[in-house]
C-alpha cells in the first residue's frame, strides 16, 4: 500500500500546468531591435515591443538605472506579455522581480516595507573573490580500505598532473567520499577548492578519448591544464541585495529565503549592508547589477506608495521600474483627485510611457494558433475561423479560455480534432461579459441587493455599451 502511494505522488510531480503566458519566450526582436511579425510567442504590438527592446538594450549595457516605464493599454492587449518577454530576454544574470499592486494590501508588513523588499530583490550584486584551487588531470586514484569494517578510517592517494608537473596528494575520509560522490576516475580533469574541499568535474581529458569507448552524448572532452597544479582563480557569486538583507537579519536568518516569511528588516541592517557593498565596489570586489521590478495593476497603489516610489527612484542603487495599468483617467487611491491612469502627475512625469493597441483580427488568429499549439489542441480550420470571430466580437481572453473547454467537449464526443460544433457548444455553456450583462439587465429585479437605478421611460431591454 505504501508503494502505491509513493508512485502516485511521483506521477503528480510530472504534471506541467500551462500558464497564461507560458508561450512567451522573449520580445521577438531581431538584431536591429525591429519587431518580427510573429516570434518567440509574441504577436503584433510592434511599436511597444520595439520601445521595450530599446529599454532592454540600455539595461544590458548598464546605461540606465532608477528609471521608470509605464505600459498602458486596454485589458487584453499584451502588457503583461511584454513584461514577461523582457524578463525572458534579460536572462539569468539580471534580477527580475514581479508583483501585483493589490499584493501590498494582503501582506503582514507595512506597504513601504513590502515595496522596499521588492526593490532590493531587483538589485543584483556580483561579488568577486579569489580562491586557491588545485586543477589538473587525474592520473590515478588509490584508496586503501581497512580489512575489518570500522577498524580504521579509509585512506588513499590521488595522483594529478598538468602538462608541466605531476603530484601525489594524501586523501582523508571526507575527500574520498567526495571523489566517490562525483565518480572521479583516472582521465578526468577536476578542480578542487582548497578552502571548502568542493570537487568540480570539468570533463574528460582528450588524451584518454581513444582508450575509453563507453562515453555518453553528455561527455565533455577538455585539454589537460597547463602550468602549476595549485593556482589562484577568481570566483563570481551573483546574489540580490534582498538575499544579503535576509541572511544578515538575525531575527530571520537564511532559512527565511526558503520559507518566504522574511518579515520586516530593520533600516540599520540595510544601511550597514549598503555601506559594505559600497566598500566592495570601491575595492573592485563587487559590482551592482540594476535589475527590473515589474508592478502590475499599479493603479491599485495608494498615494503613500506613490510617494515612496518617487523617493526610491532617486536612490543611486535603484532598479528599472516597469509598471502596467489598464485604467484611464481615474481617482488616485487614497485621495479625491483624479489623474491619468490613477497615478499622480509628479510620478507620471518620471515615466517613459509605452502604449499598447487592440489586436487586429489577423493578430487574434495568430495568437489563438500559438495558444492551441501550447495547450496541445488540434483544431479544424472552420473552428479556428469561428473562434477568431468570437475573439473579435467579445475579447481575446474569452476566446483563449474556450480552447481547453472546446478540447474537453471534443473528447466527450470521442473526437480527435476540435470542430465548429465543439466551439458552439462551449460558447453556449460559458457566457462572455456582454451576454452576462444583458442577462443581468433582463433579470435584475430577481437578484438580491439590486442597486441599478431605472430612469422613467427606460426600455427594460436596454444594455450598457461596451
Amino acid at each position: 500500500m505504501a508503494e502505491l502511494k509513493l508512485s502516485e505522488s511521483r506521477d503528480l510531480t510530472r504534471v506541467e500546468r500551462i500558464g497564461a503566458h507560458s508561450h512567451i519566450r522573449g520580445l521577438g526582436l531581431d538584431s536591429a531591435l525591429e519587431a518580427r511579425a510573429v516570434s518567440e510567442g509574441m504577436v503584433g504590438q510592434a511599436p511597444a515591443r520595439k520601445a521595450a527592446g530599446v529599454i532592454l538594450q540600455m539595461i544590458k549595457e548598464g546605461k540606465i538605472a532608477g528609471r521608470a516605464v509605464l505600459l498602458a493599454g486596454q485589458p487584453g492587449t499584451g502588457k503583461t506579455a511584454i513584461a514577461m518577454g523582457m524578463a525572458k530576454s534579460l536572462g539569468q544574470e539580471t534580477p527580475f522581480a514581479m508583483m501585483a499592486g493589490s499584493e501590498l494590501f494582503s501582506l503582514e508588513m507595512s506597504k513601504t516595507e513590502a515595496l522596499m523588499q521588492a526593490f532590493r530583490k531587483a538589485i543584483g550584486v556580483r561579488i568577486k573573490e579569489e580562491t586557491e584551487v588545485i586543477e589538473g588531470e587525474v592520473v590515478e586514484v588509490q584508496i586503501d580500505r581497512p580489512a575489518v569494517a570500522g577498524a580504521a578510517a579509509k585512506t588513499g592517494k590521488l595522483t594529478m598532473k598538468t602538462t608541466e608537473m605531476e603530484t601525489v596528494y594524501d586523501l582523508g575520509a571526507k575527500m574520498i567520499e567526495a571523489l566517490g560522490k562525483e565518480k572521479v576516475q583516472s582521465g578526468d580533469v577536476i578542480a578542487i577548492d582548497k578552502v571548502s574541499g568542493k570537487i568540480t568535474k570539468l570533463g574528460r581529458s582528450f588524451a584518454r578519448s581513444r582508450d575509453y569507448d563507453a562515453v555518453g552524448p553528455q561527455t565533455k572532452f577538455v585539454q589537460c591544464p597547463d602550468g602549476e597544479l595549485q593556482k589562484r582563480k577568481e570566483v563570481v557569486h551573483c546574489v540580490t541585495l534582498h538575499e544579503i538583507d535576509v541572511i544578515n537579519s538575525r531575527t530571520q536568518g537564511f532559512l527565511a529565503l526558503f520559507t518566504g516569511d522574511t518579515g520586516e528588516i530593520r533600516a540599520e541592517v540595510r544601511e550597514q549592508i549598503d555601506t559594505k557593498v559600497a566598500e566592495w565596489r570601491e575595492e573592485g570586489k563587487a559590482e551592482i547589477i540594476p535589475g527590473v521590478l515589474f508592478i502590475d495593476e499599479v493603479h491599485m497603489l495608494d498615494i503613500e506608495c506613490f510617494s515612496f516610489l518617487n523617493r526610491a527612484l532617486e536612490n543611486e542603487m535603484a532598479p528599472i521600474l516597469v509598471v502596467a495599468t489598464n485604467r484611464g483617467i481615474t481617482t488616485i487611491r487614497g485621495t479625491n483627485y483624479k489623474s491619468p491612469h490613477g497615478i499622480p502627475i509628479d510620478l507620471l512625469d518620471r515615466l517613459l510611457i509605452i502604449t499598447t493597441q487592440p489586436y487586429t483580427e489577423e493578430e487574434i488568429r495568430k495568437i489563438l494558433d500559438i495558444r492551441s499549439q501550447e495547450e496541445d489542441v488540434e483544431m479544424s480550420e472552420d473552428a479556428k475561423v469561428l473562434l477568431t470571430k468570437i475573439g473579435v466580437e467579445t475579447s481575446l481572453r474569452y476566446a483563449i479560455h474556450l480552447i481547453t473547454s472546446a478540447a474537453l467537449a471534443c473528447q466527450k464526443r470521442k473526437g480527435k480534432i476540435v470542430e465548429m460544433e465543439d466551439i458552439s457548444r462551449v460558447y453556449q455553456l460559458f457566457l462572455d461579459i456582454k451576454r452576462s450583462t444583458q442577462y443581468l439587465m433582463e433579470y435584475q429585479s430577481q437578484y438580491m441587493f439590486n442597486e441599478i437605478p431605472r430612469e422613467k421611460g427606460e426600455d427594460e431591454e436596454t444594455t450598457p455599451n461596451f
